[in-house]
């Protein structure tokens, strides 16, 4: 049975899409089908980040009608499949964000994780981004704003029905300042599933559209990513 777990960020800046990224790619080279979406209609980055920016047809061309989802999937780093979003206004004008339901039914019927890419915030584009995910992970930094806005992010996931399964802080210096694992576990009341070290390894892969887990994969982030994946996979019981 497929995993459909959407990514979600009560703000920007958080690294959101760059661990959705490197997550699915990290998946990917465990041999696990898997398919990541850029759900930020908006103000879409995850094809950038994958070095994707040429692809000719994206989810704008499928949620305005007319364009078959496969045209729209294409192959990233070690196989992962990606179907990202444009970034022309055009685009975003003729998408129809209620057939966004449907896109992703259909990608679950074909692969083992889908990977959503959701808005951060919690706008309309953002609740539906959580409202079609059957799971959520909640991508925070280790500070109290984001904490508390994250925690709102959860309490709406499960009015939704859509079940929380754990935090992963980003940017994480383990300054005495920040707030440690142990503490937003208990203000979360969730497991804290990785923690993505602020690495210059990681902004160099973001310059060069391609992810760190495969530009440097001995990095620390790397190392942490790939440690979020095997988790993921190990929850499911297919590894």
């Amino acid at each position: 049975m497929s995993r459909v777990i959407v990514l979600a960020s009560s703000k920007g800046g958080a690294g959101k899409t760059t661990v959705v990224a490197n997550v699915g790619v990290a998946m990917a080279q465990l041999k696990q089908e898997v398919v990541v979406l850029d759900a930020d209609i908006m103000m879409a980055n995850l094809g950038l980040l994958l070095g994707l920016e040429e692809q000719r047809v994206t989810l704008h061309d499928v949620l305005a009608g007319g364009v078959k989802l496969s045209d729209a999937i294409s192959i990233g780093q070690e196989g992962m499949r990606v179907v990202s979003s444009g970034v022309s206004l055009e685009g975003i004008q003729k998408a129809k964000l209620e057939r966004l339901k449907k896109v992703v039914n259909e990608l679950s019927k074909k692969f083992e994780f889908l990977l959503i890419d959701g808005p951060s915030g919690l706008d309309r584009d953002a609740i539906t981004a959580i409202s079609i995910a059957q799971e959520v992970i909640l991508v925070v930094t280790p500070d109290i704003a984001s904490l508390s806005n994250a925690f709102k992010t959860k309490l709406i996931a499960e009015r939704l029905n859509v079940k929380p399964v754990g935090v992963v802080t980003t940017r994480v210096t383990w300054k005495d300042f920040e707030i440690p694992p142990e503490k937003i576990n208990a203000t979360m009341e969730l497991p804290v599933l990785a923690s993505i070290p602020e690495d210059p390894a990681v902004r160099r892969s973001v310059a060069l559209g391609e992810p760190v887990v495969t530009h440097s994969p001995k990095s620390k982030a790397a190392r942490e990513f790939k440690k979020l994946a095997r988790t993921l996979v190990k929850l499911s019981g297919t590894d």
